[in-house]
């Protein structure tokens, strides 16, 4: 059934569309021209996010700050840098949280609470930079400290959850 769900969907849009006697392939083509000119205002924000991304990780103070808080908290390693890379890369955090799967086991407590911060929290700078860049947005207010700060309460949030519900 799966298999033939889109086409379906395709089929019922084609109809509704003669149905209604609206001009189906002027449509579309007037869509993918639009859909060019939303790529052109989001494409710099997207490569000036993924690029800062880069240079965080690549010149070492992500892994200066996470080793430097680790010893202070005394939160495992794994979940530190989930936690503090969900914020800036959803699929930075997809590869730390399948290293953590591959690593622990996916029924571990650091797996569960790993896997609930990543459900709790946001990718919060790809947010604010995709979104408010491309519909050109300069004064963010309170949007980026707010932002922060529900990821913080999602982190802190998971802990005492994971901590009430999977901890032996």
């Amino acid at each position: 059934m799966s298999n033939y769900i889109i086409p379906l969907m395709i089929l019922g849009v084609v109809l509704y569309g003669f149905h209604k006697k609206i001009d189906i392939y002027d449509s579309f083509i007037d869509g993918v021209c639009e859909s060019f000119k939303m790529i052109y205002t989001i494409f710099p924000n997207l490569i000036a996010m993924i690029l800062s991304v880069n240079i965080l990780i690549e010149s070492g103070f992500l892994n200066w700050i996470i080793g430097f808080l680790g010893n202070i908290i005394q939160i495992p390693i794994e979940v530190l840098s989930l936690a503090i890379m969900r914020p800036i890369s959803g699929n930075a955090t997809l590869a730390l949280l399948n290293n953590i799967y591959q690593k622990f086991g996916v029924d571990h407590y650091i797996s569960l609470l790993a896997s609930t911060i990543q459900g709790s929290t946001d990718t919060t700078f790809y947010v604010l930079a995709l979104y408010y860049g491309s519909i050109g947005i300069k004064k963010t207010r309170y949007a980026f400290a707010t932002s922060l700060f529900a990821d913080a309460v999602g982190i802190i949030t998971s802990f005492i959850i994971c901590k009430i519900l999977f901890f032996n």
